[in-house]
């Protein structure tokens, strides 16, 4: 079963579209990144925060590289070096997105609610989730087989919640961007390929999710019915 050639035939089509999506965001932050704008990752962060608010959400430096995220819990908004520091379309791009998702959490977004309440339940279930398949396997024990698939069924809802949270915050990103004058009609063009790629890159992980679901129920229902 976890070494089945007709898993990844199975999966196919979403492999298929991450690799295209993986080259299509390196080229599309390439050319965004050789783009200049008036403003660091930063200094567009808090330009689009203060605007809206949130002057209370800090901005910090964190090492790595497209290891950009929002903290919650901490209120923080933490930027990698590379968009920190840079005055590129890409970095303002990166930077307004996160600083979207604070403005999702300020105003209580109820799809970014479910995913933070989420979080625990799929981290647990992309944890355990295949050891319960394999000793479900193993022990010719149908119920744990059930569990592993129940697990992994809590990555799926978080991929599929995950979606409309990441397509809200890039929306908003542009919507301030605009407004705010930090990119004009333009650079917007550049910035919105960079959007788009990453999205494409959460559809490919949300639908090779999916497809790996019905190929464990589809392995399930046909163990049974051998």
């Amino acid at each position: 079963m976890f070494f089945d050639p007709m898993y990844f035939l199975f999966i196919a089509p979403a492999l298929v579209l991450a690799l295209v999506a993986q080259m299509w965001v390196k080229s599309a932050y390439a050319s965004a990144q050789r783009m200049p704008a008036p403003l660091t990752g930063a200094a567009a962060a808090r330009h689009v925060l203060d605007s809206s608010g949130l002057t209370d959400v800090e901005i910090e430096q964190i090492p790595g590289h497209m290891s950009d995220h929002y903290d919650p819990r901490e209120k923080v908004l933490r930027l990698s070096g590379d968009v920190y520091a840079s005055r590129s379309l890409a970095a303002v791009g990166i930077a307004a997105h996160e600083a979207g998702h604070a403005i999702q959490d300020a105003h209580n977004y109820l799809p970014l609610v479910v995913r933070n309440l989420a979080v625990p339940a799929a981290t647990f279930g992309s944890n355990f989730s295949f050891l319960m398949l394999i000793a479900g396997m193993l022990l010719s024990a149908p119920p744990l087989i059930l569990v592993g698939i129940g697990l992994f069924g809590l990555v799926v809802f978080f991929q599929v919640v995950n979606l409309p949270v990441e397509f809200d915050a890039s929306a908003r990103a542009k919507t301030q961007l605009v407004s705010l004058g930090i990119v004009d009609a333009e650079g917007m063009t550049y910035v919105n390929r960079v959007f788009n790629a990453a999205a494409m890159t959460y559809v490919a992980a949300t639908l090779q999710a999916i497809l790996t679901l019905l190929y464990y129920l589809m392995r399930f229902s046909g163990g049974r019915d051998d």
